[in-house]
């Protein structure tokens, strides 16, 4: 059985190499007869996957595609390859593919070889990433570990900084979330016995060794990222604002990043933005940029500001 199984891995993986393969071929490399060949290609079809047949002197065998993704066989070099690939699109150089990417790499990375870890982490050292101002670098290896502790239902424990100083916080990881800039971790915090939202790139150290399993809870919300959006746009801040804005929310959500602010529609021509900050000054300079009309409808101290700020901009351009 042992050597069975064996064989279909390796004619899998020359199936997975190429397009076609002559039966010849293949019993040749395996080393069988043809109606060896012509039985594990049946196993493999009974496993799900989809291998067509061309009869004839000019036929052979083909690795089809079949409506589920079968598993995939790769070599040390496209294993790098598919880790790299992963790595860079979790950063969130690919719009709409950092979630996925790093589910996949968590998977990718349970399995990899040691000596293909090695030459992940030559890469990661050798590499410069070009970012923005407002980009928040963090490691590949802490993702992916806490999206594995996610998927596994197991607790981490985290050095994270506070009012306090860096504490050691025990969490129930539910899910990550990322932003245009920054990944955030959605989790119960055991110790304070309630929902908290994490800074990945705040986090100090590594997430250290998986910890016990947990019965998974309720979450706050249905939508882990309206949740965390709420949670780091108005929240923290001593200012909370709602802006209604005189344009459709189609045209306001471009101009509006997750991480800053949170929009709901209130009709077809008009929307809400739910923002916040430290400073009122802030506030309306990020209001007045976006560039439609608006209302202030909280907090009535942002209303002087924005006046203020419009008598200097008059100034300024009567000067000119």
């Amino acid at each position: 059985m042992l050597e069975t199984s064996a064989r279909l891995l390796r004619l899998l993986s020359l199936l997975q190499s190429r397009g076609d393969w002559r039966g010849a071929d293949l019993a040749e490399r395996l080393g069988v007869g043809l109606r060896t060949v012509r039985r594990d290609i049946d196993r493999l079809r009974d496993l799900g996957y989809p291998v067509d047949a061309t009869p004839g002197v000019a036929g052979g065998y083909r690795l089809g595609a079949g409506a589920a993704l079968p598993p995939l066989l790769l070599d040390d070099d496209e294993a790098v390859a598919v880790a790299i690939g992963l790595r860079t699109a979790a950063t969130g150089s690919v719009a709409g593919l950092a979630e996925s990417s790093l589910r996949a790499l968590a998977k990718l990375q349970q399995v990899l070889p040691s000596r293909l870890r090695h030459r992940l982490t030559a890469f990661q050292a050798a590499t410069v990433p070009l970012t923005g101002p407002h980009a928040q670098g963090v490691d590949p290896d802490l993702l992916t570990a806490i999206a594995a502790a996610c998927r596994d239902h197991r607790r981490l424990r985290l050095r994270y900084p506070g009012r306090d100083g860096v504490t050691v916080r025990t969490v129930e990881p539910h899910s990550l979330v990322h932003t245009t800039w920054r990944w955030y971790l959605l989790a119960w915090d055991v110790d304070r016995a309630g929902w908290r939202t994490f800074r990945v790139d705040r986090v100090e150290g590594d997430a250290g060794p998986p910890g016990a399993r947990f019965t998974p809870r309720t979450p706050p919300s249905e939508d882990a990222a309206a949740y965390v959006s709420r949670a780091i746009t108005s929240a923290p801040y001593r200012y909370q604002a709602r802006i209604l804005f005189h344009a459709p929310v189609e045209a306001v959500a471009p101009r509006t990043s997750p991480g800053a602010g949170r929009l709901e529609a209130r009709d077809a021509r008009s929307c809400v933005l739910h923002t916040g900050s430290n400073s009122l000054e802030e506030l309306a300079i990020y209001t007045a940029a976006k560039g439609f009309a608006f209302e202030v409808l909280d907090p009535p101290e942002l209303v002087p500001v924005l006046g203020a700020m419009a008598d200097r901009l008059r100034a300024a351009c009567s000067a000119t």
